[in-house]
């Protein structure tokens, strides 16, 4: 599930749910069922405590010796009532005498429980008591006579819910017609803990089963399910049951339904997997793209791995309500419409990038996460950090003209800004409760996941990556994994082919010779421990300073902790194996140093001008260069920045800004380098430099500093005209010069640069006068929906279309223009129409409140936002989600004064002690905290820097 590289995304609970909640819950369940005799209802008891005597469990997770083996359900929503009738028998198997069975329920009324024994063909069924115990999401059923061990037995639980009005569980979405009517739907999202909320089950990804599931349905209304149906009983007249096949052994996370009047599009692969894409019938028209993409995208996985993707067909379903980016359920993979529908007529290039790699990352999963699963939610990387780096892995082979490989590094530079940050966490990180679990989907798990585990494809070459993989899936398949598992599946694969050096040694070594191929090439003879090798990069938090000292040919190497704040004390005791790779002034051939000393040397053949090392920023540190090493490379790139590659040039931008944070250079040398970007003009260094010199006036823009922070401003204007100048107003040439047109316009326009502004405004009254009709470039869009948002007019002539169901693909942009007006009203408004949900989906609200953050004229609007509804907010989003954090962070990291940090710590300190205790919060607070200390050492050093360089 894609959470924050493009994840972000109503109304209360139905009156009678709200007041179970209130009550805290049911003493008695309640059908939702008016047919339902009462005197077959179950007597649930709500229990205050758990390991009381009435509840027989006191711990988080369930206890293992109960196994679920198969699970029938049945289910029957009702789009009209909002709710849902459920049946379900879970075969199981006891491998410990019990009396009690527990397992995970939330939100649902038990109407009847019962087990039965299987002996021979004969079948005892006994109706049992129900417990519930709210704070952990368990039910206990409690049994008159023991189970026995070695019995199977069958669990039936009878129950009624309502469907959620959040984003997860099996929950309620609608959409707007054409013709304007609202359609309702119901689907599901179950990672990582709301399966629960749609069945009572084993709920945690080790408990493996199978499925065979039924749904109800109105005749006019499709079900999908994880499996093709294999029939349809028509039960009633305004009533159909779908039947679908048994699924394969899998995680109940990866279980998925959708009831809904959607409409689909199919292909055959050439191994015989039937593609569909499923969306809302007028969209139906967008959904080529992805399912050409889906095919070759499964066609690539099917013959990277050497294992045949397992299930018959897989669907692609765009659902018009969705938290994340998109779930990757097994056989039913859904996405937010944005992350899927693409109108070649109108779509942006970004928006084909993000849909491929979305599409890329989502079917990754159906190997690694589906077929090979995390024990527990500690090793969530193992599924994100993998599908995220094969995003870029498939992506690069099945569609080489987006060039994905250009933005691989900008994902490492996100996951370092959270890595930096005392408040972080180890990739491998223990969590126990569903908002702990939610905090693992972020960018620790996806983006330092990838870029691991690329520095170890680097390290070892990719064939010998690739074996150990296929390796590791195919002696894991249909099981759960942990850590080791993986390292010691990589360790087993030797690299092999140009050289008798490389042997296995033992069962978990590989030797290399430094006579191997370039590509595996290493300075001296190592062992190739994976696993402790590895273990420095997951066991523990953060990422490795290496500072570099070259004195003649000796290159004097240290590593330490790169941490920022002042309590650095708690970093000494790190240490990392770094597979250093470097070029040098005399050879651009990459040579490599394994550094697993805090300290040592390399010896170069020959004296050098300069040193680059991290080559293409294939590795997961960061570099200083002593002495004159820093000067060295800002005068090549002043004078040739093009010896060295676009990746390393954005590398270089990136570093040199983090050790000014650490107080390593002064920002007068970061400022300096960044001179050389007026003769720049690839996407990745360009981007990089506009991202930490724009950080700088946006910080100064909550202090309210107009002086420096429009020179700076005009600095940066400055240092981009010419490239600026160039760009055309059309949809012409590869899709980073696209990319990079659109950022650039947008940038120059919002900043005022006169000429962008007078072209943005001349397409906008043309649109305008057109009434919208007028086809406008999709890359310039954004810059000229943003300047003409700037009157009232304007702005309300923008949103009048955003309503439009034709301007769909449009909506993003527009979003992006309405929430950078200068008008507070227009942007109260925005943010309170995104909670209500009608107009502006509530989906879009964590990006709609963090560009009302980023505009000077709103930021204290979005803060009061944040702080008056978040009740709202968690109930909607859930405790600990990627969204919720998205927006606490989005929010509060360009504060920089002590009243800011104030007044977020007085906040979050006032909310109940979960709350309090988020991670997001600690992050927030950490930022305020080092952009005070960064501005307060630094903001006089830019003035005179300013005065003496415009």
């Amino acid at each position: 599930m894609p959470a924050s590289f493009f994840t972000l995304p109503v109304a209360d609970k139905s009156s009678f749910m709200m007041i179970m909640m209130m009550i805290g819950v049911l003493n008695v369940a309640v059908s939702v069922n008016n047919n339902q005799n009462s005197e077959n209802r179950a007597t649930v008891d709500v229990v205050s405590g758990s390991g009381s005597k009435q509840f027989p469990w006191d711990k988080i997770r369930l206890p293992s010796h109960v196994i679920p083996v198969h699970y029938d359900l049945l289910l029957h929503p009702n789009l009209t009532t909002l709710t849902f009738t459920g049946f379900t028998r879970i075969e199981i198997t006891v491998y410990q005498q019990t009396s009690s069975v527990i397992l995970h329920s939330k939100n649902l009324q038990i109407i009847r429980a019962t087990i039965q024994k299987r002996v021979g063909n004969s079948h005892t069924e006994k109706e049992v008591r129900v417990l519930e115990y709210p704070p952990f999401e368990q039910i206990a059923l409690l049994t008159a006579e023991p189970l026995h061990v070695g019995q199977n037995y069958t669990v039936s639980i009878e129950y009624a819910a309502n469907l959620s009005e959040s984003f997860h569980g099996f929950y309620k979405s609608t959409y707007r017609t054409q013709e304007g009517e609202v359609r309702v739907l119901a689907s599901t999202q179950f990672e990582p803990t709301a399966a629960r909320m749609a069945f009572p089950c084993f709920d945690e990804p080790s408990f493996k089963a199978r499925f065979s599931i039924k749904i109800k349905r109105d005749p006019k209304h499709l079900a999908l399910s994880n499996m093709p149906i294999v029939k349809s009983v028509s039960v009633a007249d305004w009533l159909v049951e779908d039947h679908f096949d048994v699924s394969v052994k899998m995680s109940t996370y990866l279980v998925a339904f959708i009831v809904s009047d959607f409409k689909s599009v199919s292909k055959m692969t050439t191994s015989g997997i039937k593609i569909s894409v499923y969306t809302v019938p007028d969209k139906i028209n967008q959904a080529d793209y992805a399912l050409d993409a889906a095919v070759k995208l499964l066609e690539f996985y099917e013959n990277y791995f050497s294992i045949p993707y397992p299930l018959p067909k897989q669907d692609l379903a765009a659902i018009p309500d969705f938290q994340s980016g998109a779930m990757e359920n097994w056989g039913l993979t859904t996405y937010r419409e944005s992350a899927l529908l693409y109108d070649p007529e109108k779509s942006s290039a970004s928006n084909k990038l993000w849909i491929t790699m979305i599409i890329a990352h989502e079917l990754a999963h159906q190997w690694f996460g589906n077929l090979v699963t995390m024990e527990w939610w500690n090793d969530l990387w193992l599924n994100e950090g993998f599908a995220k780096f094969m995003e870029y892995v498939s992506v690069s082979i099945t569609h080489p003209e987006l060039k994905v490989e250009d933005y691989f590094l900008g994902k490492c530079f996100n996951a370092m800004e959270v890595d930096a940050l005392n408040s972080s966490h180890p990739v491998s990180t223990p969590v126990e409760d569903p908002a702990q679990i939610q905090e693992m989907f972020d960018d620790v798990s996806y983006e330092k996941g990838a870029c691991i585990l690329n520095m170890l494809r680097d390290y070892l070459n990719a064939d010998v990556f690739k074996a150990g993989l296929v390796q590791y899936l195919r002696k894991y398949s249909y099981q759960n994994t942990k850590n080791e598992d993986l390292w010691n599946s990589l360790a087993h694969t030797c690299p092999m082919g140009d050289t008798d050096e490389s042997q296995l040694q033992g069962d978990s070594f590989c030797a290399r010779n430094q006579q191997t191929s370039s590509s595996a090439h290493w300075t001296r003879r190592e062992i190739l421990d994976v696993k402790t090798m590895m273990n420095t990069w997951t066991l523990q938090k953060g990422f490795p300073l290496v500072t570099v000292t070259v004195k003649g040919k000796n290159v004097h190497l240290q590593q330490e902790h790169y941490m920022k704040g002042s309590d650095s004390s708690s970093s000494t005791g790190y240490l990392w194996h770094v597979p250093l790779t470097y070029i040098t002034s005399k050879s651009d051939t990459v040579q490599r140093f394994l550094l697993t000393t805090k300290t040592d040397v390399l010896i170069l053949p020959e004296e050098v001008e300069w040193i680059k090392f991290n080559v293409g920023m294939n590795g997961y540190y960061i570099v200083h260069y002593e002495d004159d090493g820093w000067d060295a490379l800002i005068s090549l790139l002043k004078e040739n920045h093009t010896a060295i590659s676009s990746n390393d040039r954005a590398s270089l931008i990136n570093n040199v800004f983090q050790l000014v944070s650490i107080g390593k250079l002064s920002i007068s040398k970061a400022l300096d380098l960044s001179l050389y970007l007026k003769h720049e003009s690839q996407i990745m260094p360009v981007f990089q430099g506009m991202d930490e010199l724009i950080l700088m006036y946006k910080l100064m823009e909550k202090r309210d500093m107009d002086d420096i922070e429009n020179q700076l401003k005009g600095y940066i204007v400055n240092l981009f005209k010419d490239l600026i100048d160039k760009q055309t107003w059309n949809d012409e040439g590869s899709v980073s010069e696209r990319m990079l047109r659109s950022s650039l316009l947008l940038f120059a326009c919002v900043r005022k640069y006169q000429p962008c502004v007078d072209k943005a405004e001349e397409y906008f009254f043309k649109w305008k006068d057109s009434n919208g009709t007028l086809r406008l470039p999709s890359d310039v869009k954004t810059a000229v929906y943003a300047v003409g948002a700037q009157t009232v007019e304007g702005w309300d002539f923008l949103f009048s279309k955003y309503r439009l169901p034709w301007f769909n693909t449009d909506r993003s942009q527009i979003e992006v223009a309405l929430s950078i007006t200068r008008n507070k009203d227009k942007l109260q408004w925005i943010m309170d129409q995104s909670l209500l949900g009608d107009v502006v989906k509530t989906q879009d609200l964590p990006h709609i409140i963090i560009y009302v953050a980023k505009n000077p004229s709103g930021y204290h609007l979005a803060w009061t936002f944040l702080k008056e509804n978040w009740n709202k907010l968690v109930q909607k989003f859930d405790l600990g989600s990627p969204s919720l954090a998205h927006m606490v962070i989005g929010v509060t990291n360009q504060y920089s004064t002590k009243e800011q940090l104030a007044e977020v710590k007085g906040f979050f300190s006032s909310l109940e002690e979960k709350s309090s205790q988020l991670r997001c919060i600690q992050q927030a607070i950490e930022t305020i905290e080092e952009n005070i200390r960064w501005m307060d050492i630094n903001l006089e050093k830019i003035k005179i820097w300013l005065q003496n360089n415009l």
